[in-house]
């Protein structure tokens, strides 16, 4: 069994979000090793988070901010509203610097929507429709269109939906937007959610 230092405990405590005793029982699983020790306390956040996501409604948060300036003028703004339990998480600098990064991202990705199921239904079956027809108009067999069409729609999502576009700062964070969300609500083990968000950019 590997020995497990108040160093190693305390390092995992920065980096999951926890409390001493959770940190080093999962050093302990984990015969010291800090990735799988850290992925076995997100996992176990996630899942006190959807436990908790039906008894409490996230209804406190904190609005993200993002301002790009071209040639000495704003340009791009952007706004988003980062949802909460309570008003702690919400005032907590991680809580508040996701927000924002979130905001950043948004200027970057334009998403249209936040999530897949917010993407109006007549637009789905516009893609669907495009993507059919181009798939007839270059002679692709018939019995692999669904597929061609189903993979243009996950890539139309990816694109286009904030939860499923990959995070614009890799250095940071390596995956969706969602799961960087995720995250964080795991680390404060609360429902955290992005509510709302509004992007405006001069000449769009």
């Amino acid at each position: 069994m590997a020995e497990i230092s108040a160093k190693d405990v305390q390092r995992l405590r920065q980096i999951a979000g926890v409390g001493m005793m959770d940190a080093k029982k999962a050093l302990v699983e984990t015969e010291g090793d800090m990735d799988k020790a850290a992925e076995i306390l997100r996992v176990r956040g996630l899942a006190k988070v959807a436990k908790r996501a039906g008894e409490r409604e996230a209804n406190q948060g904190s609005i993200g901010t993002y301002i790009h300036h071209q040639a000495e003028r704003p340009v791009i703004g952007v706004l988003v509203d980062l949802a909460s339990e309570t008003d702690f998480v919400a005032k907590h600098p991680d809580f508040k610097a996701v927000a924002n990064d979130i905001a950043l991202h948004i200027a970057w990705g334009r998403p249209g929507w936040i999530r897949r199921d917010d993407v109006d239904p007549a637009v789905l079956a516009e893609e669907r429709d495009f993507a059919t027809r181009q798939a007839r108009e270059e002679g692709k067999p018939e019995n692999i269109i669904g597929k061609i069409v189903d993979g243009k729609i996950k890539s139309f999502y990816e694109t286009n939906v904030l939860y499923e576009q990959k995070f614009a700062n890799t250095e940071k964070f390596e995956g969706t937007v969602e799961a960087y969300v995720n995250q964080l609500a795991a680390k404060m083990g609360e429902n955290i959610s992005v509510r709302r968000m509004a992007r405006l950019e001069i000449g769009d």
